[in-house]
């Protein structure tokens, strides 16, 4: 973090990049050191100093990490950490914080196990597209194990009864032991050497992760690796897991399992060869119906067109044309006769007299219904314009006037109808049936009912 010679810090600021630079440069560290000054926090926090013969660092483990350790931390144990490199800002300490935690032995041996497998691993010993099919069907089966060991007698148990016709070779060598890593290098090189067998199983029973250590050894992972015919690592129990798992082209959990992945089942084949033979039968079979139904099409498609069939087609064919062509003329004129009579048939009907005699008399019934109509229609109006008469004389205010009664009305023309309207001295007009009167109005009284 570079400063400007007048960047002025806090107490606070500076503990706070310091931290940052601690924990960005440094990374995950690995360290080995004994346990002091443990406190085992109710927070389940780990508090500790790790320290050896000339230094000690403060250590944290939160509990989030420290419930992977597999252990109970006691003081003045060794043990072996992975750690991040931090800085206690309060009190301006750098510490670790422990990531991981495992006894100083056992997790040595484990850290160089897993570098070793890291540097493998990019050097593309275990790479996927390295590794090779197993052959589907071997034409024999090498085994590189301890000819007195359990996983021999698994092997062979399991390979006689999948592929008894397969021959099994033997690679003997010690599976254990510090011998063990050069025995089973030797083994592999002597069957990669004489090329008697198409695939590999190299393996052993199960045991503690110090039997299995001759499965982690550099040298036979890299013989693994390079051999030219496919191997199968098959190493102790399923839960098991060695760098010879990784360089070998495959991995079975178990000896059995091994046997039964390069070995085919040829019970399972008898049957899928039945099968395949049943429908083969089947099949030829049908073809067999199928062919006999399309020869005896054939056959009598050929028999229907033989050419003296074709032949005496065509002779009867000819004796027909003949026989038409004998009776051409005689049918020719009948059927010229049988037309004309149809031509005067429809000719006669046809007769321009007859249809104006028609037209004649459609024409005289049709003048009578219209002047029958004409009748009825004016006898109807008659009818209904007297009927509006008689209704229109009934309301007429003439017929009013005609029964004694009289219209009297104002100078102004509007009609009276109430005493109350006209005023003392005022001349009226009274019409009657016949004629008018002017009058003048010398009393009023009223409606007695009023």
């Amino acid at each position: 973090m570079p400063t400007s010679p007048q960047t002025i810090f806090t107490v606070s600021r500076l503990n706070s990049a310091v931290r940052i630079l601690l924990e960005q440069e440094m990374g995950v560290v690995w360290l080995v050191g004994e346990i002091s000054n443990l406190t085992l926090h109710s927070s389940g926090h780990w508090y500790l100093t790790l320290k050896d013969a000339g230094a000690q660092v403060r250590c944290a483990m939160f509990r989030g990490s420290n419930r992977l350790v597999s252990f109970r931390p006691q003081q003045g144990m060794q043990v072996l950490v992975q750690a991040r490199l931090s800085l206690y800002e309060p009190r301006g300490e750098y510490q670790l914080v422990l990531e991981s935690m495992r006894p100083a032995g056992a997790g040595m041996q484990q850290l160089q196990l897993e570098q070793l497998k890291q540097r493998l691993q990019t050097e593309g010993l275990f790479a996927a597209e390295r590794k090779r099919p197993l052959p589907l069907m071997p034409r024999a089966i090498g085994l590189i194990t301890s000819p007195t060991g359990a996983a021999i007698h698994d092997l062979l148990t399991v390979l006689g009864r999948r592929a008894p016709g397969i021959p099994v070779i033997l690679y003997p060598a010690q599976v254990q032991g510090e011998q063990a890593p050069a025995h089973l290098i030797s083994a592999l090189a002597c069957a990669n050497r004489r090329q008697e067998c198409d695939v590999l199983i190299l393996g052993r029973g199960g045991g503690a992760s110090e039997d299995l250590a001759a499965f982690n050894d550099e040298a036979l992972v890299r013989a693994i690796a390079d051999s030219s015919l496919p191997v199968v690592s098959a190493v102790g129990h399923e839960s098991d897991v060695t760098l010879a798992d990784f360089a070998a082209d495959l991995r079975a959990p178990t000896p059995s399992a091994a046997a039964e992945l390069v070995s085919p089942d040829q019970q399972g084949m008898q049957r899928q060869l039945q099968q395949l033979t049943d429908r083969l039968q089947q099949s030829w079979l049908q073809r067999q119906q199928t062919a006999g139904h399309t020869l005896r099409l054939l056959e009598m498609r050929l028999t229907h067109q033989h050419p003296q069939r074709r032949l005496e087609h065509r002779q009867q064919r000819l004796d027909e044309l003949t026989f038409r062509l004998q009776r051409q003329p005689g049918m020719l004129l009948q059927q010229a006769n049988q037309a004309l009579q149809r031509l005067n048939q429809r000719l006669q009907t046809r007769d321009p007299r007859q249809g104006i005699q028609h037209a004649a008399h459609q024409l005289d019934k049709l003048e009578q219904r219209l002047l029958t109509a004409q009748q009825r229609q004016h006898a109807r109006r008659q009818h209904h314009l007297g009927l509006a008469l008689t209704r229109l004389d009934a309301i007429s205010p003439l017929a009013t006037l005609a029964r004694g009664y009289s219209i009297t009305q104002r100078s102004n023309g509007d009609v009276v109808t109430d005493s109350q309207q006209v005023s003392i001295g005022e001349s009226l007009t009274t019409r009657l049936q016949h004629g008018e009167l002017l009058v003048m109005v010398t009393e009023r009284h009223a409606d007695a009912g009023k």
